[in-house]
């Protein structure tokens, strides 16, 4: 069976798999909970979040993208029935907030009149210029779809963690790389054609390979993997899986790729994708926007020529459709509007989630706490390194490690160094030091950084105990 996805056929092998994977997840915690009795299910119109500002509703239109025409009686909708504030979440779903149990109906309702259809079943993340980008390497949209559908054709249904993730990447100018992924598929071109590789648990760097894998046998051995997961449990993980019982099952890997490496576009800027196509990418102000000033911002970009915005990584919004003779303008009114537009502003690279008041569970003024970033620890925004500003040790905005972690607890805060917002912290500061601190580090970069070097790699090389010395010091 070399070249095959071997699970399809060995339902015994399978089985003895599924049980090392068992055993793996029994001493990991990982039990058989209903999803609805755990912590971590997603928010949604039908489950909305109890949270800080009210009621929370996570959405994923079913679609690629929406027309303004939906994106502005999105917004009109959010402020009739909650506090207008809309986030765009690091995965690229969208977040309205301030909802109550009494306008939770009436949100609904409004909602279902503009034609989108929240996307339901397991979460199948594709990159947002896929179908568009000429330069991507296979197009993951309709891969995505054949995986629903052989999904949905699964008897029994499979009870799944609520946060499974899926990504299926069909490369091109935006990727999804760095978002972590269950199961990840990604698009290779080599000599004998496009193939797909299957990874799990993980970023694109740090995932564990299984195979590479043609698109039939990709979607078998999705499959597979998913059966592996519900057998386990429905709060099981990729990273419950054993990886080595696993890539026995299939073929060798085939060897290096041929395809050129087509340069990586930030989300945030102009995003060129062919000759005379582009994309025009925001992100609101820290991933968050009143209502009123979408709105008002929409009513400039419809007249501009916008026809689609599809929401992307890293919080942000993508424009399709705009003539260049306007960019110029449209750019001019979305920082206007509380847009961030410059993919070197250095506000992009500084993640707070929701913070206090907003989120029942933060222990500090998140937003807040990144504007004092820029201000006084620019030099850690060189483009290099992202400091995640945790408002508790949950992580939502950020869940993959990043260089500088600062996590609120009832005390003061924790400092993470190249960890999550839940790994151990080098230092821990006052309640009333955050912006002293942020200060520090700042310092330390601007008078250790040598010629050439980045944020990043400065801090590498100067290492946690001097970090935090610095702190300790400072």
């Amino acid at each position: 069976m070399k070249g095959s996805l071997m699970v399809a056929a060995d339902a015994e092998t399978m089985m003895e798999q599924v049980s090392l994977s068992r055993e793996k997840a029994d001493r990991h915690g990982v039990t058989s909970a209903l999803p609805s009795t755990v912590r971590g299910a997603c928010p949604s119109l039908s489950a909305p979040m109890q949270t800080g500002d009210g009621l929370l509703v996570r959405l994923r239109p079913s679609t690629p993208g929406l027309t303004v025409q939906q994106f502005r009686a999105l917004a009109e909708a959010t402020e009739k029935h909650g506090n207008g504030l809309i986030e765009i979440t690091a995965r690229g779903n969208l977040q309205l907030r301030g909802m109550t149990p009494d306008s939770m109906a009436g949100l609904a309702a409004d909602i279902d009149r503009t034609g989108i259809v929240p996307e339901s079943g397991v979460a199948i993340e594709v990159p947002p210029l896929s179908g568009v980008d000429p330069s991507e390497i296979s197009d993951a949209r309709a891969l995505a779809q054949r995986l629903r559908n052989a999904i949905d054709t699964l008897h029994p249904k499979p009870l799944l963690a609520a946060k499974l993730a899926i990504i299926i990447d069909g490369g091109g100018r935006l990727t999804l790389d760095e978002l972590t992924a269950d199961i990840r598929l990604k698009a290779i071109d080599i000599a004998v054609g496009q193939m797909w590789t299957l990874c799990i648990a993980g970023t694109q760097a740090s995932a564990t390979p299984l195979a590479t894998l043609s698109p039939e046998q990709a979607i078998a051995g999705a499959v597979a993997l998913i059966k592996a997961l519900a057998a386990i449990g429905p709060r099981a993980r990729g990273r419950d899986l054993d990886a080595a019982s696993l890539q026995a099952l299939f073929s060798a890997p085939p060897g290096p790729t041929h395809h050129e490496t087509i340069p990586l576009a930030s989300p945030v800027g102009i995003i060129p994708f062919g000759k005379e196509q582009f994309a025009l990418g925001l992100r609101p102000a820290f991933g968050q926007i009143h209502a009123q000033d979408l709105v008002r911002f929409l009513d400039v970009a419809e007249l501009a020529g916008v026809h689609e915005i599809r929401t992307g990584p890293e919080h942000s919004l993508l424009l399709l459709g705009l003539p260049r003779k306007r960019l110029e303008d449209i750019v001019a009114v979305a920082a206007a509007c509380g847009f961030q537009t410059r993919a070197d502003d250095p506000a992009n690279y500084a993640i707070p989630c929701a913070g206090s008041g907003a989120c029942a569970s933060a222990h500090y003024a998140t937003k807040q706490a990144a504007v004092d970033l820029v201000d006084v620890g620019a030099e850690l925004l060189d483009g290099s390194l992202k400091v995640h500003l945790s408002g508790c040790m949950k992580g939502c905005a950020h869940p993959s490690p990043a260089m500088l972690t600062i996590v609120g607890a009832a005390t003061g805060y924790a400092i993470v160094v190249n960890g999550s917002s839940s790994s151990e912290p080098v230092a821990y500061i006052g309640k009333e030091r955050l912006k002293s601190a942020l200060a520090t580090l700042g310092e330390l970069v601007r008078n250790n950084k040598a010629a050439g070097e980045s944020a990043q790699q400065c801090l590498k090389r100067l290492g946690r105990d001097a970090i935090a010395t610095a702190l300790r010091q400072g």
